[in-house]
């Protein structure tokens, strides 16, 4: 039987939109428009996911089309892997390589396995295991690095991770093969450097603020507000003290006494 988690029981979506956006606009997604986190908290509402655990990715992608950035919402290779796990997957393959090739792309010398082959087993109803296999061509795949030249050298990542990458990409499309319900949106690793619409593969890059913004202090009508809710949470053992402050500090600064109150609360459900 499929687990299915609904949206109440996932205890991010029960805060406060506002806060929530702010907390994943200032942790998670930092840089990123407000509208595009909107798009993320909706995703994971309808979909019942928990927000805080990035289930999804904004992947700023070149629209030829409109001829400007946008964001798109996709989901990573652990979505899939979660879905996967609910609807009765029975294990995963260890990733297997072609050979080795080595050559010089745009100006860049890089050594990459040719193809990569990930194999999902998929648990039918009447208890028979039946395997997916998908093999993917690192030529195929790689991520561009792009620029004003569009430069087809690989991008830092795929140059850095060159098996790592391919076996995420692999992995992502045997996950759709054994699990079509899941459904056939590309993950954000096999889109990370393409462009939509077309072949036009110019990088998809964001330019973000080099200093982090200094949050103010947590104001004590909010923490008075927002304090029954992390209560409950805590003492129903879903989250810890640790996990509250994090999750409120990304909004503003907690004095020591705020902190001491929240653990306070983890201290008493361990008596």
């Amino acid at each position: 039987m499929n687990a299915i988690v609904k949206t109440d029981a996932v205890p991010a979506l029960q805060m406060n939109e506002a806060e929530l956006i702010n907390v994943l606009q200032s942790s998670l997604y930092p840089g990123a428009k407000l509208e595009s986190i909107k798009m993320v908290v909706s995703y994971c509402k309808a979909a019942h996911l928990d927000p805080m655990q990035k289930p999804v990715h904004i992947v700023p992608m070149w629209d030829s089309k409109a001829g400007a950035m946008r964001d798109v919402i996709m989901p990573g290779v652990g979505l899939y892997r979660t879905q996967a796990a609910r609807s009765g997957c029975a294990g995963v393959t260890e990733p297997e390589f072609g050979p080795d090739i080595t050559e010089n792309i745009g100006g860049k010398d890089i050594t990459y396995p040719q193809w990569c082959r990930v194999t999902v087993k998929r648990r039918l109803t009447t208890g028979e295991i039946v395997e997916f296999a998908a093999k993917e061509l690192w030529k195929e795949n790689y991520a561009v690095q792009g620029g004003k030249d569009k430069s087809i050298a690989p991008n830092a990542m795929w140059t850095k991770r060159p098996y790592g990458q391919l076996a995420k990409c692999a992995e992502a499309q045997a996950l759709r093969k054994a699990f079509p319900e899941i459904g056939s949106e590309p993950t954000a690793d096999e889109m990370a450097g393409k462009a939509l619409h077309d072949d036009d593969f110019t990088p998809a890059v964001r330019v973000q603020d080099d200093k982090p913004k200094e949050l103010p202090a947590y104001s004590e009508a909010d923490f008075n507000e927002n304090f029954p809710k992390w209560e409950a949470v805590m003492l129903s053992g879903k989250k810890d003290a640790d996990y509250i402050i994090s999750m409120a500090s990304a909004r503003g600064a907690l004095s020591k006494q705020q902190k001491d109150d929240i653990r306070a609360v983890c201290a008493q459900a361990g008596e």
